[in-house]
């Protein structure tokens, strides 16, 4: 038995946020009815490469970036702009517990799948929307994407190398305000089907992108908030430190046996950790100097500490340094490949990496879902390989439709 069982989602979103949401809320156990546009499907079936390749090493329609976000859903397939499709989803809302669309605002009202119009048809519904901007203010008729909304949001002001450094605005490696959105609707839509189980009534959820951004600055939004906006200072890149507490950042170290550079990290917390690492390091005399005994005189004398602490670590190799430091209980770690990442012990003990049986390509390997639960474990099923390959079997199960009935919207070119 898993979490969610029992309860089904009419999932319309495409591409990355909302598929994330319904992805996790799939691995807990729902019943996610992926709907996508017959012959076409979700952009990301389309995304590559790289392809998932079959068994004679020939490119699939598998793109590895929609495998990444659609894992445990059903696919079935349905013409939306059309009247009959639309009349398609208003029958499949009647027995579905939650709606979730990442349209642009109001073309859902056009399609008459609109929330109120849903909620009039099953009052219990959570509707959940995932735009750009969301549903109210001035930038709500623009389309968002993650790139733009990184830089809206503030995170490419925060993200790379310090001006002074030669640095300049970056986005992260992820779409994490994509990535973020999607599991803050999770989360909302967890606690209407809380209160609509509570109460019988559903509401609409209206998550956005840059509003989900913004959260996400979490410190730094309150360093400017607090002080920032009072004082002028403006929170800016500092590369691979941080911007609370010293030393939290990349070190370079010796290089490696064949001559590269190599590097690791240093996350000293408190100022017990601090001193433990200048143990290690022998740097004794540093706590007891009142400039770099706290945080706050460190984070104060950042300029005059860092380049003290970047001499000594170029002393010892990365897997000394890691040893010693991890013998000490002070945070400390390598710095990865995905190839390595892969291979580490700890990620495979974990579980990280799950084997599928693919229709066309035989075992495959994709990441898994991180949530472990002692009584309901996740699901682990694999995205659906085939555009519409469920869509008969759902509307015989959820609408009892027959053949006939399968066989004529087929035919209408809505399925």
């Amino acid at each position: 038995m898993n979490s969610l069982d029992g309860i089904r989602i009419l999932d319309l979103s495409r591409v990355l946020a909302g598929p994330w949401c319904t992805q996790t809320l799939a691995d807990l156990g729902a019943d996610v009815i992926k709907v996508e546009k017959p012959g076409l499907g979700d952009d990301t079936r389309g995304w590559g490469p790289p392809f998932l390749a079959d068994t004679q090493g020939q490119d699939t329609t598998d793109a590895a970036y929609f495998l990444s976000t659609n894992r445990n859903k059903r696919s079935m397939t349905c013409d939306i702009a059309k009247p009959q499709g639309q009349a398609l989803m208003r029958e499949l809302v009647a027995h579905c517990d939650v709606f979730i669309e990442n349209f642009k605002v109001g073309d859902m009202a056009r399609y008459g799948l609109d929330a109120a119009s849903l909620l009039a048809i099953n009052p219990r519904l959570v509707y959940c929307s995932v735009t750009g901007f969301g549903q109210t203010g001035p930038y709500s008729d623009r389309a968002g994407y993650d790139y733009a909304v990184q830089g809206m949001g503030g995170l490419m002001s925060v993200t790379g190398e310090r001006d002074d450094l030669g640095g300049g605005p970056q986005k992260v490696g992820v779409a994490v305000a994509d990535l973020f959105t999607g599991m803050y609707a999770s989360v909302a839509i967890l606690a209407a089907l809380r209160h609509a189980e509570n109460t019988g009534l559903g509401q609409h959820i209206d998550m956005a992108l840059l509003d989900t951004q913004v959260a996400m600055l979490a410190n730094l939004g309150a360093n400017y908030l607090v002080s920032g906006q009072k004082t002028g200072k403006v929170p800016g890149r500092a590369g691979n430190a941080h911007q609370n507490i010293v030393p939290y950042q990349v070190f370079e170290t010796a290089p490696t046996e064949s001559g590269d550079k190599d590097h690791l990290i240093l996350a000293v917390g408190n100022d017990s950790q601090f001193v433990k690492f200048c143990t290690v390091a022998g740097l004794d005399h540093l706590p007891m100097d009142p400039n770099y005994a706290t945080n706050q005189g460190r984070v104060r004398h950042r300029d005059a500490l860092v380049p003290i602490l970047a001499a000594t670590m170029k002393t010892r190799r990365k897997h000394d340094w890691l040893k010693a430091l991890e013998a000490a209980k002070v945070p400390c770690g390598a710095i990865n490949n995905l190839a390595e990442v892969f291979v580490d012990p700890h990620v495979q003990a974990r579980g990280m990496v799950s084997t599928w049986q693919h229709p066309l390509s035989g075992p495959v390997e994709l990441v898994a879902s991180p949530l472990k639960l002692s009584r309901t474990p996740v699901r682990q099923d694999l995205p659906p390989p085939l555009l519409g390959q469920h869509t008969d079997a759902l509307l015989t199960e959820v609408l009892g439709f027959g053949p006939a009935d399968i066989a004529r919207l087929r035919e209408q070119h809505i399925i």
